[in-house]
């Protein structure tokens, strides 16, 4: 299971977000990552997109739009108010994003939308800069546990997001008894945290490998620890948090969703294609290379899967007082 169980801790309120855009209907096939370009949800719609393309999955291109806020809420306001039967529209989506549903930071409910597909999960790891005196995982705890104030930390979701939950259950595994106490900044994605990191706002990022493997390519940021059971067998290299001695793992899947009022043919024909796709060797290579772990599922399994989901992080949030 990608969800370790959390004993309560009390946390600050999050932020609010219910917001709403006006978005112009497609002429095409269009992709939304509702984040900034270079982050986890950009690169599920143009890796996707691409490779729909590739294999005459799609007419012509897929459009990739960018649209960040509220961490998907705007986009998935938009698309409940103005595209619930877009048949050409797909909206990259994750585990962060259900963690909000799940806490009612999304205007609308987890019913507005219909599930396609998961086509892989990216692992969590926490990253400091290059230049950091921080050079493993056993010198965070003993920072953290010493002073947690000390550091100011970051990851693409906000307090009690699934980034912030799970540097939470690292801290709370090395000892940290005062978890609300750590500082806590949200960005609308990894690349923008592992960027005020790299000038120096930020201390430590917690967020999804495929969100910043370019930076980990570059050498200008260090890993402390890839929350995996095992090794990524694209970066072998990075020690897992449980080879470090703290047992806690970290999955973040990602998949697609599409407007709530798509008809079922609609449905089931974008649910073949995305199998089609995931089989073939385009995606398994692009994963895989990427730092994903390819996983499937779709069509009436997904729509469960994400149900189940949501129920266990509302229970999540329930236990460490993000949501009563």
């Amino acid at each position: 299971m990608f969800f370790q169980r959390l004993t309560s801790v009390k946390l600050g309120a999050a932020f609010a977000a219910a917001l709403t855009v006006t978005a112009v209907p497609a002429s095409a096939t269009e992709c939304i990552a509702p984040s900034n370009p270079g982050g986890g949800w950009d690169f599920t719609c143009r890796t996707i997109g691409r490779i729909l393309s590739e294999l005459g999955l799609v007419d012509g291109n897929v459009q990739v739009t960018n649209m960040p806020g509220g961490v998907g809420a705007v986009t998935f306001a938009m698309v409940a108010a103005e595209r619930p039967d877009d048949a050409d529209l797909i909206v990259a989506t994750s585990t962060v994003g259900i963690t909000q549903i799940a806490q009612g930071r999304y205007p609308a409910p987890l019913d507005a939308m219909r599930y396609l597909a998961m086509l892989g999960a990216d692992v969590g790891v926490i990253a400091v800069d290059n230049d950091s005196p921080i050079q493993t995982l056993a010198e965070l705890n003993a920072a953290m546990v010493e002073d947690p104030t000390a550091l100011v930390t970051a990851g693409s979701s906000g307090a009690g997001g699934w980034d912030h939950i799970r540097l939470l259950m690292v801290a709370q595994a090395a000892g940290v008894d005062d978890l609300g106490a750590i500082r806590w900044v949200q960005f609308d994605g990894g690349t923008d945290a592992v960027t005020q990191m790299m000038g120096g706002q930020i201390d430590v990022v917690s967020t999804d490998l495929g969100e910043i493997a370019g930076f980990v390519e570059s050498g200008d940021i260090r890993i402390l620890a890839a929350l995996s059971d095992d090794p990524i067998p694209a970066f072998p290299d990075i020690p897992t948090a449980i080879s470090q001695g703290i047992d806690v793992t970290g999955y973040n899947w990602r998949g697609l969703y599409t407007g709530g009022q798509v008809t079922d043919e609609q449905y089931a024909s974008w649910v073949e294609r995305l199998e089609t796709l995931y089989n073939s060797e385009n995606w398994q290579t692009a994963a895989t290379e990427s730092g994903l772990v390819p996983i499937w599922r779709g069509g009436a399994e997904f729509e469960a899967f994400v149900r189940e989901q949501a129920e266990v992080m509302e229970q999540i949030s329930r236990d460490i007082g993000v949501i009563e």
